[in-house]
């Protein structure tokens, strides 16, 4: 009895060795993602006033976890599975609820979201008190820098308190001595709007009025008789190109009262143009963007990958989704915290700088122990609260399309 005691004894000494060892090998494979899945969350207006913009944004992104996933470098062997969600870029509500979707899934982080009202409503009310990572790209709303957002909100595309001074100086350059003002009413319009209106002020150009907008209406003839009366050399629309901000163009052309229009970066992409014409060609405006190193390497990557990466916020689309991959190499993990903790360290000095299409020389050294300094398609460079310092493109139309002026 004793003997078959001690055998016993022996055999559950061994069960509870092998159940603690797969135990913990599960543990490190959910917590690493070693060998297998990592859900990733993409959460961008897919409907909405911008939806013409996100299909190519969010290819981007999905570039870049492919590239990681191809790579076999990502935590010894992870592959990621991104997950899609509309954010419709102006419904806080329903962006809530595709988020909380997302998070429910189990995603390990977001890329996203876009428009600035419902990524505010998303890290406040789902993102931060899950202790999940949101980098949106396309995000600019001063607003968002002071947000409470316990290090788990960064965004790959410069504040607006930056791009209205720029719009306001190529507003200068380009000769306009008066300005009328119209913005989409949200937190991105109006943030904009009174940094664009105080820095054209500053630069002795005068402004006849400043009037919101609401989107989604069939006519928008009484704003532009409204815009028509106080008059000026050009009207200044801050808005969206597939809803009210392509509305108030249209209805003051159809009114013969203003002939150049200056477009903040939400008014550009090649779907006003396409609905406009030429009517436009005098038309001009800005949006983050690079003509560096990075910008020219994206374009060929992303040729490759069959995306037109010459629309908005592509590379910095591609440039989130890249820096919550080399996040997770850089702590050996896929754990939430984990990201948050290490995507300074991968966006910023010192390090070997990583461009696009070079995620697996990123992941490769990191799994080495060493530093790197991931410069991707916008030259990311990101201040002390996690946004980046972002450089502009002045755009202006040309045969049919918008072409780059210069960076600023």
């Amino acid at each position: 009895m004793a003997k078959n005691k001690g055998l016993l004894i022996a055999v559950a000494v061994v069960v509870v060795a092998v159940i603690v060892y797969f135990s913990t090998q599960q543990s490190k494979v959910s917590k690493t993602g070693v060998g297998g899945e990592i859900k990733m969350g993409i959460i961008l207006g897919f409907t909405g006033p911008i939806e013409s913009l996100t299909p190519a944004m969010a290819a981007s992104a999905e570039l870049a976890f492919k590239e990681a996933s191809d790579s076999g470098s990502l935590l010894g062997g992870a592959t990621i599975s991104p997950m899609r969600a509309d954010s419709t870029c102006v419904d806080s509500a329903a962006a809530t609820a595709a988020a909380e979707g997302l998070i429910s899934g189990g995603v390990a982080a977001i890329m996203g979201a876009d428009c600035s009202g419902v990524t505010g409503a998303i890290a406040t009310n789902v993102a931060v008190p899950n202790g999940v990572v949101m980098i949106s790209p396309s995000a600019t709303s001063p607003g968002l820098t002071t947000l409470d957002d316990k290090g788990f909100f960064f965004r790959t595309a410069p504040s607006d308190a930056r791009g209205g001074q720029i719009l306001a100086d190529i507003t200068k350059d380009r000769g306009i001595s008066s300005v009328a003002i119209t913005y989409t009413n949200n937190d991105y319009g109006k943030g904009l709007a009174d940094v664009y209106e105080a820095a054209v002020k500053a630069h002795g150009i005068s402004v006849s009025t400043v009037t919101a907008h609401e989107d989604g209406k069939a006519d928008y003839s009484s704003e532009a008789a409204t815009l028509a009366a106080a008059g000026g050399d050009a009207l200044a629309v801050i808005g969206y190109l597939d809803q009210g901000g392509k509305g108030v163009i249209q209805a003051s052309l159809d009114a013969g009262s203003f002939d150049t229009f200056i477009m903040s970066d939400g008014m550009i992409g090649q779907s006003i143009v396409d609905a406009i014409g030429s009517d436009l060609d005098k038309s001009f405006g800005s949006l983050p963007g690079s003509t560096g190193k990075g910008a020219g390497v994206f374009a060929e990557v992303a040729k490759t990958g069959g995306i037109d990466s010459s629309g908005p916020y592509t590379g910095e689309s591609y440039d989130a989704a890249a820096l919550i991959v080399l996040a997770m190499q850089a702590g050996n993990s896929a754990d939430r915290a984990s990201i948050a903790k290490n995507v300074m360290d991968v966006a910023n000095a010192p390090g070997t700088k990583i461009y696009p299409g070079e995620l697996k020389k990123g992941l490769d050294l990191l799994a080495e122990g060493k530093k790197i300094d991931y410069e991707g398609a916008t030259g990311v460079t990101f201040t002390d609260v996690g946004e980046a310092e972002g450089s502009f493109l002045e755009k202006e139309i040309s045969g049919g399309k918008f072409e780059t002026a210069k960076q600023r």
